[in-house]
C-alpha cells in the first residue's frame, strides 16, 4: 500500500451529504476484474450526460482546476450504502489521496484504510468552512499532514484524531499483507519446525498433479 505522510493538493468541494457507494462508482462498472481503471467512471452519473456522454458543466470535477484535485471535502455520512471496495479504487484511481468529511460509513472507512485512501473526520462547521473557502477560491490547496494530524487551507488549521494503529499503517503503507509480512521470519521458522506428518502446503500443487496423472 502506498504510504500516506503528507498531501498538499487542490481541494475539491462536494457539499453533499449521504454520498453512497453507488453514486461514487455505479454498479454497471463493477464487472471489471482489475483494481485500476475506475477513475474515468468516478461519480459517473453526476459527471456525464446520460444521453450524450458529454461532461455536465455544473459538476465540480468537470471544472478546472478541480479536475486536478487530490483532497475531496464532502458532507456527512460519506461512503454509505453497499460495501464495495471499488468506491475506494475509483477515488484513488482518479487521483484523490484523502477525503475530509464530518462522518463516514464504517465499511467505507475500513475499505479506505486497506486501500491507502485517508479518511479525515472533522466537525461539520469546520468542514463547511473549508468547503466555502474552496468554492470561493477555486484551485486553493489543502494540506493533510498525518505526522502532525493537521488539516490546513486558507485561514483554517485544525487537528484531527486517528487511532494509533491505523495511523501507523497509513504512515508505513501497511495493508493486511504488509502486516503479515512483518512476521515473515517467525512464519518461516514455524513452517520449518512443522512435524513431518502434517500436510506440507508447499507441495500441495505437485501432489494434486500426481493424483490426477
Amino acid at each position: 500500500m502506498r504510504p500516506f505522510v503528507r498531501e498538499t493538493g487542490v481541494g475539491v468541494p462536494l457539499p453533499r451529504a449521504n454520498v453512497d457507494t453507488d453514486q461514487i462508482i455505479p454498479k454497471q462498472f463493477l464487472k471489471r476484474i482489475e483494481r485500476t481503471g475506475y477513475g474515468p467512471f468516478l461519480f459517473n452519473d453526476w459527471r456525464y450526460d446520460p444521453d450524450t456522454g458529454a461532461d455536465r458543466d455544473e459538476f465540480v470535477l468537470n471544472a478546472a482546476p478541480y479536475r486536478e484535485g487530490t483532497v475531496l471535502v464532502a458532507g456527512r455520512n460519506f461512503g454509505s450504502g453497499s460495501s464495495r471496495e471499488h468506491a475506494v479504487w475509483a477515488l484513488t484511481d482518479f487521483g484523490f489521496r484523502a477525503v475530509i468529511a464530518p462522518s463516514f460509513a464504517d465499511i467505507f472507512r475500513g475499505n479506505s484504510s486497506k486501500g491507502g485512501l485517508l479518511t479525515v473526520q472533522l466537525p461539520e462547521d469546520v468542514v463547511n468552512a473549508i468547503i466555502a473557502h474552496l468554492e470561493e477560491e477555486p484551485g486553493a490547496e489543502v494540506t493533510v499532514d498525518l505526522e502532525t494530524c493537521t488539516v490546513s487551507t486558507g485561514g483554517v488549521r485544525v487537528t484531527f484524531e486517528m487511532d494509533a494503529f491505523e495511523r501507523r499503517c497509513y504512515l508505513e503503507g501497511l495493508d493486511d499483507i504488509g502486516l503479515t509480512l512483518e512476521h515473515e521470519a517467525e512464519i518461516t521458522a514455524f513452517e520449518a519446525d512443522r512435524p513431518g506428518w502434517m500436510p506440507d502446503l508447499r507441495r500441495r500443487g505437485d501432489a494434486a498433479v500426481e493424483a490426477r496423472s
